[in-house]
Parts: C-alpha cells; sequence; structure tokens
C-alpha cells in the first residue's frame, strides 16, 4: 500500500472531469489528510477563457481567491504539496507555501504538452518533483515522464460484460481536428459494415461559437451532432460495455497519452487511436490496438474478429491509480515508462 498514512497534502487542481476529485479520494482512503482546492477561482467558460487567453485581465480575482485560500492554511503545516497543471496559480502563492512550510515537498504534474501552455514552463522552478504525460516535454525540460491513469471503475468492467452493439464508440470534446477525423473513421466503418455510435461534446454554445470563428477545423462541424451535455463516468462506462472497441483521437500536437486510452485498456476493450507515440509503451499490442494515420483513415476489417488479449496484473497496475499516486509521492517509474524508447 503507498505509504502516505498521516501525510498531509495540500492539493490543487485544474478541473478535469473530476478526476482530480478522485485522486483527493483516494489519497484519503490511504490515510492521507487532504486539503483540496480548485486551483481556478471559477469554472465558467467565461473565467476559463480570460484565463488561457490572458490571466492579466483576470489579476483581481485570483490575487483575492488565492489571499483567502493563505488565510485558510497559514497555520497549518503540510508534508506534501501537489499541484496538477496550473493555468492560474499565481507565484506569490508558489512562495507563500514554501515560507510557511519550509520542508514541505512540491510536486507538479501537468497533461497537456507545454508547447500549448508555454506561460506555465516559468512555475517549474519552484517544484522539487515536475512530471509530464508528455515524453518529448521531460527530454526538453528534464521533468520525470509518468502517463496518466484509469479508475477502478473501469477495470471491473470486462467481469460485467454486456452484448455488444457497437463495433466503434466514439465519446469526446469537440476540439481541433476531431470532427473531421472522426467523421472520416465513421465513413470507413460504415462501408465495413460496422456499427458505430459517436458522441460529441461542447462546453457550452457560446464558447464553441466563438471557437468555431476562430479554428477552421470546427468550421466544418455539423452542430446537430453536436451535444452540450456531459457524460457521466457511468454513462460512459455503460457505451464502453456495448462496444467491442473505442476510438480515441488525440490533438494533433499531443503526444502524451489520453485518460481515454487507460480506460478503455483497463476495461478489456480493444483501441483505435490517432496517437502514434502509443507503440512506445510497454502495453503496446497490435491486437488490442489499432494506431490510424490521421492524414489517411484506413481501418482493418479483422481487428474486429478477435478477441482483447487481457492486460497482466503488473501492467493493469502500473496504468492505475494508485501506480500514479505512487509516482507522483514516493518512488519515479521513469525506467519502466521508457522501456520501449
Amino acid at each position: 500500500m503507498i505509504g502516505l498514512k498521516d501525510k498531509k497534502i495540500l492539493f490543487l487542481s485544474v478541473s478535469f472531469f473530476k478526476y482530480e476529485r478522485a485522486i483527493a479520494k483516494r489519497l484519503t482512503e490511504i490515510g492521507a489528510e487532504v486539503d483540496f482546492y480548485d486551483e481556478r477561482p471559477s469554472n465558467s467558460n467565461f473565467s476559463k477563457g480570460i484565463i488561457r487567453l490572458n490571466k492579466k485581465l483576470y489579476q483581481s480575482q485570483i490575487t483575492k481567491y488565492y489571499n483567502d485560500i493563505v488565510s485558510e492554511i497559514q497555520h497549518k503545516k503540510y508534508d506534501y504539496f501537489l499541484l496538477i497543471k496550473g493555468e492560474a496559480i499565481p507565484v506569490f502563492f508558489l512562495e507563500k507555501i514554501r515560507e510557511l512550510n519550509p520542508d514541505i515537498e512540491m510536486i507538479y504534474y501537468n497533461f497537456d504538452p507545454l508547447k500549448e501552455y508555454p506561460n506555465l514552463i516559468s512555475n517549474l522552478k519552484y517544484f522539487d518533483k515536475k512530471i509530464t504525460f508528455e515524453y518529448d516535454d521531460s527530454v526538453t525540460y528534464g521533468l520525470n515522464f509518468r502517463p496518466l491513469f484509469y479508475l477502478d471503475e473501469y477495470k471491473s468492467l470486462h467481469q460485467n460484460a454486456k452484448a455488444t452493439e457497437y463495433d466503434i464508440v466514439f465519446i469526446g470534446s469537440a476540439h481541433t481536428d476531431r470532427y473531421i477525423v472522426g467523421e472520416q473513421v465513421k465513413a470507413k466503418a460504415e462501408s465495413l459494415q460496422l456499427k458505430t455510435f459517436f458522441y460529441y461534446y461542447a462546453m457550452g454554445k457560446i464558447a464553441f461559437r466563438i471557437k468555431k470563428l476562430i479554428d477552421k477545423n470546427l468550421k466544418k462541424f455539423d452542430n446537430n451532432k453536436l451535444s452540450f451535455e456531459k457524460l457521466s463516468h457511468q454513462q460512459i462506462i455503460d457505451y464502453y460495455q456495448k462496444s467491442k472497441s473505442v476510438l480515441d483521437i488525440n490533438k494533433p500536437f499531443q503526444y502524451g497519452l489520453t485518460i481515454r486510452t487507460f480506460e478503455v485498456l483497463a476495461s478489456g476493450r480493444k483501441l483505435i487511436t490517432t496517437n502514434t507515440d502509443i507503440k512506445n509503451y510497454p502495453f503496446y499490442n497490435p491486437k488490442n490496438i489499432l494506431v490510424l494515420d490521421r492524414d489517411n483513415i484506413q481501418l482493418d476489417s479483422d481487428f474486429f474478429k478477435t478477441d482483447f488479449e487481457h492486460l497482466d496484473e503488473k501492467t493493469l497496475y502500473m496504468m492505475s491509480l494508485d501506480s500514479f499516486i505512487e509516482c507522483l509521492f514516493i518512488q519515479n517509474q521513469d525506467e519502466y515508462w521508457n522501456t520501449y524508447r
């Protein structure tokens, strides 16, 4: 079991589909005392957009929010400070944490490429341990490398099999060229008489309209195929249960593996992905994972005719949330994850 019993952890994270809450919950379950705060003052579409485009325009709200956190924690002593991503966090807060807790271990994790968020680079110097899901960033900036994880409810999925209704399921937010690639995959699947379910999600109507004006890829989007309702983990699991495989479409400039990758494989479903870097991971198996060229979409009908080859227990553990937590707090895993580099 992870050795964090009675350790006091200050944890700030960007909101990402409630995975941050799952991390905090698991830390508590294994005996840590966790104070969790969202790293953004607000998760409205407006505030997210302002923070991302020009944080200075939102600086007064950010300063007040973080001063309030300091007031709440200034008399507490922590063993660890964990920050995930950190789009909004101000430098004065990072400095204050160290001042209040001179012996604290400060840990940083990022699940987005730093070339997409270059403003995050200047904060790296404040941390003792810096970890990324993007291999190239680990090399460029001297960071530890650790991919994302799956939640345990996905691992138990293959034990509760349902009759297969779909050959391919896609569930994902609308961004970059996802719609273009997704529709090409869907057309190829239909030509092979494969059954599909595609669910494109957007955070809000106004935000999507603005993005559509800017992003040439989104201009091709058929709004009738778009939903503004986010599916819960249980709803996603239900669709996975009914499908032979799940499609993953990464951002064109991102090679770190999405969390969907781990959930799909842990659930015993085949994965179809546009992320070619997946071939460099210990769990890569062409019988389970079909890698697509996003510029020349081709499906292999034979891929859908064979069963999923289940992963061994060590591999499943290394992909798990517990292993992720161990990497953050206890021991880095670069040697394991770099095995096939």
